[in-house]
């Protein structure tokens, strides 16, 4: 079952791997749930604990983690909002469910990856990384973040219709201007996932977040 206390709707798969302390914070798109990207998260980092929440705003029967008031113009105000939320709910999930709050590492996709990057931008300090499937700038924040000590890995579609991918080389160049170790490639395909942004996401995060360098 679904939690569905601590502001979200969520799931909480503990680790697996005793050697392991990441956590994988899964954030889904538009119309997504707390489901979708478990499977995801166990393929990208088998034995890490996973945290999926359910966004609270609805466009229709859609979730969504923020509002928006066309495709790809955000409702700005908002957007501060559910990142404020969803700092507290990690920040509350992590002492709930006994995982390190420093290694908790954003999965985002689409609407997902837009408030991952919210997060990185508001509130610098939570997330030792990120995956950033399909994003862009979701804000320029009002103070300078310090993401010296934080890893993203940003993944765009060349055909994407949606996103398209000169979006998420800006997101990846304002990451990169606060201090971000980032790496950014464009997928020859649209802004579904594949198996190049699977292969290439677990290469990276295993290299960046395992203990050992291995799993």
């Amino acid at each position: 079952m679904a939690e569905r206390d601590l502001e979200f709707i969520h799931r909480f798969i503990p680790a697996t791997a005793p050697d392991l302390d990441v956590t994988l914070l899964l954030l889904h798109g538009t119309g997504g749930n707390e489901d979708d990207l478990l499977g995801l998260g166990r393929e990208l980092l088998p034995g890490a604990s996973l945290l999926s929440p359910r966004g609270r705003v609805l466009e229709g029967n859609m979730p969504r983690f923020f509002r928006r008031f066309a495709e790809g113009v955000f409702d700005i105000d908002d957007l501060k909002l559910q990142t404020h939320a969803l700092y507290d709910f990690a920040l509350a999930a992590a002492r709930r469910y006994g995982v390190a709050q420093n290694r908790m590492v954003a999965v985002g996709y689409s609407n997902g990856a837009n408030i991952a990057a919210s997060l990185l931008l508001l509130h610098p300090e939570l997330l030792s990384g990120a995956i950033l499937f399909r994003g862009m700038v979701p804000l320029m924040p009002d103070s300078t973040p310090d993401l010296r000590s934080t890893k993203v890995l940003v993944g765009s579609g060349r055909r994407d219709p949606i996103v398209p991918y000169r979006e998420g080389d800006a997101l990846a160049k304002l990451l990169a201007s606060f201090g971000a170790e980032v790496e950014a490639y464009w997928d020859q395909g649209g802004h579904e996932l594949g198996m190049d942004d699977l292969t290439k996401a677990q290469i990276w995060l295993r290299r960046q977040f395992s203990r050992s360098g291995t799993v």
